[in-house]
């Protein structure tokens, strides 16, 4: 047998094996898409069939006619992209700043932001729960509080992330720049911004990501069914054993993990660079 035949083959079996797990990996999701499309509020059977017997979509007509779902949606988007603008705006200039200035306590106080994010944020539950309840303002059982909270833990993972990536930017580039009169913003917003791109589009991901998916804060510090977010509404449908239809709720959980679905799938190709690099050169 040839070299390239066995190559050949290698590539056959290579593809095979990860199309063959591709399809194991999507198994639970075609499950829940079947339970979601059945009339039978039953997970299993033993005459169980991943295309129903009986396909309805009245799961998904009573997500947006019975329950706030488009409510639990928009609070959600409001908090992610909020979170996003805030996260990103502290972030880029601060990895920036650590990854091409010099100054006193540099690599002490990146270091206590490593050791901070090491930390549960169950931790500062407590703490957090004292900062914005006191004062003149309360922060409780609003957006911005919790836009507060969500910026603070993702700033520190994106200064992480994008200084590694910042370090992987050769400075001769910059140097050249400001020989042929660029300003240090012409510097930073044509030149290193466009070349950190994956990075930036990672964290971003990774934020919307955080927030999207957020439990623990979403329902300590906001209340009432209309202030839900998808997170929260998503567990109010969860079936029990005695109560609740196990259609309704994968239908619930199907909607609720469409929109990280479209967007990693549009940035997918900056994945592996965006956190590889970043990662490794922190």
């Amino acid at each position: 047998m040839s070299n390239n035949t066995r190559k050949i083959i290698n590539r056959i079996w290579l593809h095979g094996f990860f199309i063959t797990l591709s399809f194991v990996t999507l198994i639970p999701v075609l499950y829940a898409l079947t339970i979601s499309l059945s009339s039978s509020n039953s997970l299993l059977s033993s005459d169980f069939s991943f295309i129903p017997k009986n396909i309805t979509l009245n799961n998904y007509a009573l997500l947006f006619t019975e329950y706030p779902i488009i409510r639990w949606f928009s609070n959600s988007f409001i908090l992610a992209i909020s979170t996003l603008g805030l996260a990103l705006g502290v972030s880029i200039p601060a990895a920036y700043a650590f990854s091409r200035r010099t100054f006193k306590g540099k690599q002490s106080v990146f270091k206590t932001l490593i050791l901070l994010n090491a930390f549960p944020t169950i931790l500062s539950m407590f703490a957090l729960w004292r900062l914005m309840s006191t004062g003149p303002v309360s922060l409780i059982n609003t957006k911005i509080g919790l836009v507060l909270i969500y910026a603070g833990t993702m700033a520190i993972f994106g200064i992480m992330n994008m200084k590694g990536y910042f370090d992987t930017i050769p400075i001769e580039i910059e140097e050249a720049a400001r020989i042929d009169g660029g300003t240090e913003f012409q510097i930073v917003s044509k030149i290193v911004l466009p070349l950190a791109k994956p990075s930036i589009i990672v964290t971003g991901v990774m934020i919307l990501i955080y927030v999207w998916n957020e439990y623990i804060f979403s329902i300590t510090f906001m209340t009432g069914s209309e202030n839900y977010t998808l997170a929260v509404g998503l567990y109010s449908l969860q079936a029990g054993e005695i109560s609740g239809s196990w259609p309704l709720f994968t239908a619930a959980a199907l909607f609720t993990s469409l929109p990280v679905l479209i967007i990693f799938l549009m940035v997918q190709r900056h994945m592996v660079s965006g956190l590889t690099v970043g990662g490794v050169k922190a």
